[in-house]
């Protein structure tokens, strides 16, 4: 008989799968909620009375609108990304596969929004948008394969926001709830050849080599959650506006499944044992997951009748991501994946020109950090600080009905990984660094009655 492996805490886990992210902004964060904003790098998000996206970004705004306005935004991210590297098995071989392919994707961020101001000064108003999300697929065999294939996160949001004028024209604040859905599914290949050949006692078998016996495994989970969002906004003089906003964490307790693909050789080792005949079996999975709070305050002066200039610097709670731990409903040990992330800060300037009364025209430039690190960095996530170049324009096709166009190129630093897996969880090493390109287009409509 077989000796059934000795098993570790999930030593060829995925605790990775949940590490998703994104390098067009800040961790895994999407901002285009306003095609709009997007036109001057969202430099002075929130101030602009006209913009349905300020249930979300500001609702101290929502006061200010004239009637109703219902707005309809769309932002494609055509986000590419290949990697340079290689990396080495447990036994220094080198990994297999390729560089993954252009694992970047081209993704489509809608966002809806409806405001109405009664007659006493108060505003209301809704919107459904994505503030977080990514869709990226490696090649199955490709040479990081170990740290991650896919990942496909959905984050979608319903804010409910008032504002009220305190001062009219002077001084008004909003708040609002948000009911959010959070949907994942990732995937990553598993090395059940290095598990096996970590086990005096199965090491002889043919197969229990490091990357002999390559297996998947893929997770989802789901799970519904709650925040609020608060704002004010202050006009000083009538030149000047200031705004100031705050948006909470959202909390979820993700459930779903994780699903097993071993091969029938490695399945029968495991069978061998009641011990290990247990492990590595499709079943129920749960993760908590938290998404960040952010601090937002902007700016905007006027400085004619055609041209004002706006600022934007906004902070992220990133700490709120410390380490993704999966529980296995199964005997599976608990996954951990350390990240130490941190607060990061989003600076941005930018202008807009009335260049007549039907076109408008607006060019910004951001700057926005990165909550990762060389230490915790892992393919999932190739982030690094960024720089931002952005232009637009307003089409007032009548006085009811706009038209938004919007462009940006964004320019990330270099992002490099270095990931050095314990030969109890495979003993990968895996180096390299990433050539990216990220393009943000966005249209948008409006329509006020």
């Amino acid at each position: 008989m077989q000796h059934a492996p000795r098993t570790t805490a999930l030593a060829l886990g995925i605790a990775g799968a949940l590490a998703f992210g994104s390098v067009h902004a800040s961790g895994f964060q999407l901002k285009e909620n306003s095609v709009k904003g997007m036109g001057q790098a969202f430099a002075g998000i929130g101030l602009d009375a006209t913009d349905g996206s300020n249930v979300v970004n500001n609702p101290g705004t929502l006061s200010r609108v004239d009637g109703t306005l219902v707005q309809s935004d769309l932002s494609l991210i055509d986000l590419n990304f290949e990697f340079n590297g290689g990396g080495q098995d447990l036994l220094g071989q080198p990994l297999r596969g390729g560089d993954g392919g252009a694992a970047g994707d081209l993704a489509a961020v809608p966002a809806l929004s409806l405001v109405h101001k009664f007659d006493n000064g108060l505003a209301v108003g809704a919107m459904v948008s994505a503030p977080f999300g990514l869709k990226t697929e490696y090649d199955r065999d490709w040479v990081g394969r170990y740290s991650g294939v896919e990942s496909d996160v959905k984050v979608i949001n319903l804010t409910l926001s008032a504002g009220l004028d305190v001062i009219p024209d002077r001084l008004s604040v909003g708040g609002g709830i948000v009911l959010s859905r959070a949907d994942v599914t990732l995937s990553r290949a598993v090395d059940f050849g290095a598990a096996l050949f970590g086990n005096p006692a199965t090491r002889p078998l043919p197969f229990a080599r490091p990357q002999a016996s390559d297996g998947f495994a893929e997770v989802s989970g789901d799970d519904n959650g709650m925040g609020y969002v608060l704002g004010v906004t202050l006009t000083p003089t009538d030149r000047l506006s200031l705004g100031l906003s705050y948006q909470s964490e959202i909390d979820y307790d993700l459930e779903g499944g994780a699903d097993w693909t071993v091969p029938g050789n490695v399945r029968a080792v495991f069978d061998a044992s009641p011990a290990t005949r247990v492990l590595f079996n499709d079943g129920n999975v749960t993760a908590k997951l938290t998404t960040p709070s952010t601090t937002m305050a902007t700016a905007k002066y006027r400085f004619s009748d055609a041209f004002n200039l706006a600022l934007t610097y906004a902070e992220t709670g990133w700490e709120s991501v410390q380490e993704v731990r999966i529980d296995f409903v199964n005997p599976d040990a608990d996954s951990v994946e350390e990240f130490d992330w941190d607060t990061t800060r989003f600076m941005s300037i930018g202008g807009e020109w009335a260049f007549s009364d039907a076109w408008t025209f607006r060019a910004g430039y951001a700057y926005d950090e990165t909550p990762t690190t060389f230490r915790t960095r892992t393919p999932r996530l190739p982030d690094e600080d960024r720089r931002w170049y952005s232009i637009g324009a307003t089409w007032n096709f009548s006085e009811q009905l706009e038209f938004n166009l919007a462009y940006t190129r964004i320019v990330p630093d270099r992002p490099q990984v270095g990931i050095i897996t314990p030969a109890a969880a495979g003993g990968q090493r895996l180096f390299g660094s990433y050539d990216s390109a990220v393009n943000l287009f966005g249209v948008s409509g409006q329509y006020r009655f």
